[in-house]
């Protein structure tokens, strides 16, 4: 989440039919439009504004462009029992990515777990929305994508690997599903925009310069610098790990195959790749144990003793349902440079609405 002040607050139903609108503007059908709207406008509930609405800009120019098709239809192009592929057709990566997990949860609740990998697909925005699809139905999710390269490696000069985020969601009984989403870098690559668009210095540990030595300064990124891998070796073997299954496999592009999807030019695909894997518990232990398990192990790290100056211990993804509910009574309280993209967003699809000033 970002520490911009924020400047608006919008409710999520005016947010959610803001980005449908600009969506339908430039072509897409309303079923698309409304799976990318909630996408977004979700990611946005959560607090993680760096892949939210934010983003519409970029996909809306992609769109129009025609390096991302707006009739474009994901479509299943090899299939076993418990697996799949899916060719994105270029279209929109948040529908193809949520047609891909729809798919493995169906493949799921038949064969007990699934995998489904993606190919000639493009961003997918925030990985947690696919594998909380999957937790809302009382299914582990696990989802991942790969990027062009931006992250270091170990001893690098230069980016090796993409920031490739994974995620997992777990139902949890009467708690909100246990969700983590993160990137393989110590950082999202859009928290160094947002830090180089406010003209602010970043921690040291965020990003390597042309020489691949730590910087506090986000201007070089990406021309010349590269965010540093997670836990260093350890984030770049997981993104490795994450490559294999959403680029190698799928038949996706790879590292420097991959193009940029803001950078690059629009007219063509960036041939992302992704993969998603889930799992039915009640294929393995009856869905009531599994959840007071899980309810336990909650509980558990809840009544933990904590630290001198902390308050509560907490599993991943509980400050990010906080917010959601916060956001459903209140609204989304946009931060500055969120609602700049939103009126770039607002320019291309023509829509000028009130709480956007």
């Amino acid at each position: 989440m970002t520490t911009s002040a924020t400047t608006s607050c919008v409710s999520f139903d005016a947010l959610h039919t803001f980005t449908r609108d600009a969506f339908l503007a430039v072509g897409l059908g309303e079923a698309d439009a409304l799976t990318g709207a909630d996408v977004l406008a979700t990611t946005d509930a959560w607090g993680v504004f760096t892949h939210g609405t934010k983003c519409l800009a970029g996909y809306l120019r992609r769109l129009k462009a025609g390096g991302l098709r707006p009739a474009g239809t994901p479509r299943i192009v090899g299939e076993g029992g418990a697996w799949a592929t899916v060719d994105g057709d270029s279209s929109l990566g948040l529908t193809t990515s949520a047609f891909a997990v729809k798919v493995a949860i169906a493949k799921a609740k038949q064969q007990g777990i699934a995998y489904v990998g993606v190919r000639n697909s493009c961003h997918f925005g925030a990985a947690g929305y696919y594998t909380w699809l999957a937790a809302r139905e009382g299914l582990i999710g696990i989802s991942m994508a790969n990027d062009i390269p931006s992250v270091a490696a170990p001893g690098s000069r230069g980016a090796i690997t993409g920031s490739n985020p994974i995620s997992y969601a777990v139902p949890a009984g009467r708690y909100r599903p246990m969700l983590l989403d993160m990137s393989t870098a110590t950082v999202a690559g859009g928290k160094v925009y947002a830090a180089r668009m406010r003209g602010e210095a970043i921690p040291a540990n965020w990003l390597v310069d042309a020489q691949g030595r730590p910087t506090t300064d986000p201007s070089c990124y990406p021309q010349e610098g590269a965010l540093q891998p997670a836990a260093g070796h350890k984030g770049y073997g997981i993104s490795l790990l994450i490559e294999t299954l959403s680029g190698i496999l799928t038949g996706a592009g790879f590292t420097w195959r991959i193009g940029s999807w803001m950078w690059d030019d629009g007219t063509q695909p960036t041939h992302h790749g992704a993969a998603f894997i889930v799992v039915d518990t009640n294929a393995i232990m009856p869905a009531a144990l599994f959840a007071s398990r899980m309810e336990a192990l909650i509980d558990e790290i809840h009544a933990a003793p904590v630290a001198d100056g902390a308050n509560k211990l907490r599993v991943p993804g509980e400050i990010e349902w906080e917010r959601y509910a916060e956001s459903m009574r209140t609204g989304i309280h946009l931060p500055e440079d969120v609602l700049a993209n939103l009126r770039k967003a607002g320019e291309i699809s023509g829509q000028n609405p009130g709480w956007l000033k």
